[in-house]
């Protein structure tokens, strides 16, 4: 029986030949995609593989030679070393990869989202439009939390978007957009906002052994109104009730741009004694998740696993230690999606989930001009997790 790679985009032909750009943010990401999408290729069977129509089909890696050079002023250009004529063109970008660095007059100066932003710039004007197609997957949307104006303020990632259509991106694929509406502002474009529910579920029960998933003895809950929609969809994914905080600000100041919240009020119904799944788009600080776990032990919950797509731990991870020695926390998960502080993975409470492979899945299936909905929609693939989990038949090997 062919597995689900060898089923998938046999009948039409590719956009045009499969290359991609992981720009040196997300270059380690990048390279565990190009493994998928070389072993998939290599072992999928096609009568027109070998056929004009399939040229560059199968590659030992579809990664191309591109490039930032930076001047010691600290400006750049970029460099594409390889022929990208008529190519389905896909550019990778982490704009959060504080890690890196470079010369500016001397001395070291870390890359901010602007200079992540650039760089990509940099890389589609090099293209100078001989691309077929370009798509960029920018998994944490450049300034998606300015998205909205409430007083007289620049709206950045609606800009953004703008620009990057201007300079020719067909399509852009971000995950766990802020607020999904800002697409408006580029409303005859490509624009997918992808939410990882099943890699969370499978990082969530391959890591603890022995939930009851059922609305009597576990619970989800949003930490604040802007996350509803994303806690609603998972508690419909997974048949449990869903409870929310809403955040009680000071509106009298301003701290650091924004009200300071006085405290988290509770929405729902009991949550003593069940287990409970925090669900967010990202952790910066990671003060306001923790305060509703404390708010949630409070309320005699039993255990409290973190879920948020980016894990950006701005304030580092002292506070996750004490909350998970102090017994407020037992797991936190978060995604490949972004850059990952190498201490992370020395956490007893952290759970890494692998968005690599969907991706790679993404990628393959729009190359070949087919549509991604059954990608977009993980319904029947979390309900075979859970149903093996119920089985005992996790964790996978």
């Amino acid at each position: 029986m062919p597995n689900r790679e060898e089923k998938r985009n046999l009948e039409s032909i590719p956009v045009g030949s499969l290359r991609m750009i992981p720009l040196e943010g997300c270059i380690d990401l990048g390279h565990k995609i190009d493994e998928y999408l070389v072993r998939w290729r290599t072992e999928r069977e096609n009568e027109h593989k070998n056929s004009l129509a399939f040229a560059g089909y199968q590659r030992d890696s579809y990664i191309l030679d591109a490039q930032i050079n930076r001047f010691g002023t600290g400006e750049a250009k970029g460099v594409i070393n390889e022929s990208v004529r008529g190519t389905d063109l896909y550019i990778l970008v982490d704009i959060t990869n504080y890690s890196l660095t470079y010369k500016l007059c001397g001395q070291e100066n870390h890359m901010s989202p602007d200079d992540h932003y650039q760089d990509l710039k940099r890389i589609i004007a090099a293209v100078g439009g001989k691309a077929r197609r370009i798509t960029v997957i920018m998994p944490f949307l450049y300034e998606s939390r300015q998205h909205k104006r409430s007083a007289r303020e620049s709206l950045d990632c609606a800009l953004a978007l703008q620009e990057m259509v201007r300079m020719g991106v067909d399509n852009i694929i971000t995950f766990d957009a802020h607020d999904p509406r800002v697409q408006n502002a580029i409303p005859l474009s490509g624009f997918e906002t992808v939410r990882p529910a099943y890699q969370f579920v499978k990082g969530l029960l391959n890591s603890v052994h022995d939930l009851k998933i059922d609305a009597e003895h576990m619970m989800l809950i949003s930490p604040d109104e802007g996350g509803m929609s994303r806690a609603i969809y998972l508690a419909n994914m997974l048949g449990l009730d869903m409870g929310m905080f809403y955040k009680r600000r000071d509106y009298t100041q301003i701290v650091d741009g924004r009200n300071p919240i006085v405290s988290h009020e509770f929405l729902g119904t009991s949550v003593e004694g069940k287990d409970v799944l925090v669900v967010d788009d990202m952790i910066s600080s990671g003060e306001s998740v923790l305060d509703v776990a404390r708010q949630l032990k409070k309320r005699k919950a039993s255990r409290i696993f973190i879920a948020a797509t980016f894990g950006l731990f701005t304030k580092g991870l002292k506070a996750f230690d004490d909350a998970y020695n102090d017994g407020v926390i037992d797991k936190v998960l978060t995604t490949n999606l972004v850059y990952q502080m190498p201490e992370l993975f020395e956490k007893p409470y952290y759970v890494s989930c692998d968005m690599s492979k969907y991706i790679a899945y993404i990628i393959d299936t729009l190359n070949h001009d087919t549509s991604i909905s059954d990608l977009l929609n993980p319904f029947e693939r979390i309900h075979n997790l859970v149903n093996k989990y119920n089985q005992g038949l996790l964790p996978e090997k």
